[in-house]
């Protein structure tokens, strides 16, 4: 028998970050957003514990919303969280477009003003 050499096992990475089918749902609702007028820009930071999506009305100012990812409380509350410019969490759970819903039900408004 013949064993071939796998070499070092890969580190585990170091930083949260959104997979890409997580981006692709946030970024749907983002281009909705942007398309009605109510958002602008947008940045993301992955770190140590947790992944953020930040939404900004305009640019180069405090985010409005951030969409946080922390697998850590995945046993726990859910690992995504919507939290609002004044720091209260609006929504948190294990679905990604639950979770999301609370921001959807503003570009509702945004369409009927």
């Amino acid at each position: 028998m013949h064993v071939q050499p796998t070499g070092p096992a890969p580190a585990p990475s170091d930083q949260v970050a959104f997979h890409r089918t997580e981006l692709g749902v946030i970024l749907g609702l983002y281009g909705r957003m942007v398309a009605a007028g109510e958002w602008r820009d947008y940045g993301i930071s992955c770190l140590r514990d947790v992944a953020v999506f930040s939404i900004f009305r305009r640019t180069a100012e405090y985010p409005i919303y951030r969409v946080e990812k922390r697998p850590k409380l995945q046993a726990r509350q859910g690992q995504y969280a919507v939290i609002g410019m004044d720091g209260r969490i609006l929504k948190r759970g294990h679905d990604l477009r639950t979770v999301l819903r609370v921001l959807e039900r503003k570009l509702i408004r945004a369409v009927d003003d």
